[in-house]
């Protein structure tokens, strides 16, 4: 069997310096090459600010990148995750995405003021230099925490601080799962329930197929085998498509390395197929 003849791969699910990775996008991409990955998409929290870096490395690499973006959305009390991905109206998601990151300002902002009353001089502008311009979130908080020596790891910033019962924890902003989808949607885009894991039961994904949901997220890192099993069957009972990847952050240890989800190419290809299909049954 020749060189050639590798099976393909690509990840489905990568961040950059856009929102809260710690490589820049291009980077991201000369990564995905060293990987042997046909393709990545790039699937920055409530950002695309990364997408046109990306697709420039990938047209000079030979790497397809696909437009993406993470959403986080509730559906009743659960909190989801959207991956919104083949988004081509770029433009009407930005304006979307500006009100979402100005909610992601506010909660680090409210963050901020809890940690100043816990002690800890923390300042904003200290966690929106760890942001760089990119969408904020509790990571920057976590870094400039650590930064300033106030906790010696993530782990540590989370569980004492910025975790669901940490002493600085402020809830999101609800975005309803049906609103994430429509952005995908309104963007050209497909919506894929993002790492469900357990949570990925037909009690649970029969509504968000009835409010437009377009595929799963099969393979993530937080999958366990019965969960990729049971996700698969789900995806094949209700006509969705599948998808998958890393959730890569940049990060060189750990569970989450970029391609390591071993995502088949023809996933991507099916992801392709759906678009061509609604498009042709729109007339777009």
């Amino acid at each position: 069997m020749s060189g050639d003849a590798r099976p393909a791969f690509v990840d489905l699910h990568t961040h950059s310096t856009a929102s809260d990775g710690t490589l820049p996008p291009e980077r991201v991409v000369e990564t995905a090459k060293r990987c042997n990955l046909s393709a990545i998409a790039l699937t920055d929290h409530d950002s695309i600010a990364g997408v046109d870096s990306a697709r420039a490395a990938g047209d000079r690499l030979g790497i397809r990148v696909v437009a993406g973006c993470e959403l986080s959305a509730f559906q009743d009390d659960h909190e989801v995750h959207l991956l919104a991905l083949h988004l081509t109206r770029l433009q009407t998601l930005e304006r979307r995405l500006q009100e979402l990151r100005a909610l992601r300002h506010d909660r680090a902002e409210k963050i901020v003021a809890r940690l100043n009353e816990l002690g800890i001089p923390v300042t904003l502008e200290e966690v929106l230099q760890q942001s760089d311009g990119g969408a904020v979130g509790r990571p920057h908080v976590a870094r400039a925490l650590m930064a300033r020596g106030a906790v010696t790891d993530f782990k540590d910033a989370f569980v004492r601080y910025l975790g669901s019962g940490g002493r600085a924890f402020v809830p999101k902003a609800r975005l309803s799962i049906e609103d994430a989808i429509e952005i995908a949607h309104e963007a050209g885009g497909l919506a894929i329930w993002a790492h469900p894991a357990e949570g990925g039961r037909r009690e649970r994904l029969e509504p968000l197929v009835n409010a437009g949901l377009d595929g799963v997220e099969v393979k993530h890192p937080s999958h366990s085998a019965d969960d990729v099993k049971s996700l698969q069957a789900l995806a094949d009972y209700f006509g969705l498509v599948v998808s998958g990847g890393s959730d890569w952050h940049g990060s060189s240890e750990g569970p989450r390395k970029l391609g390591n989800m071993n995502v088949p190419l023809a996933w991507l290809e099916k992801q392709d197929e759906r678009l061509a299909s609604a498009a042709s049954s729109t007339g777009v």
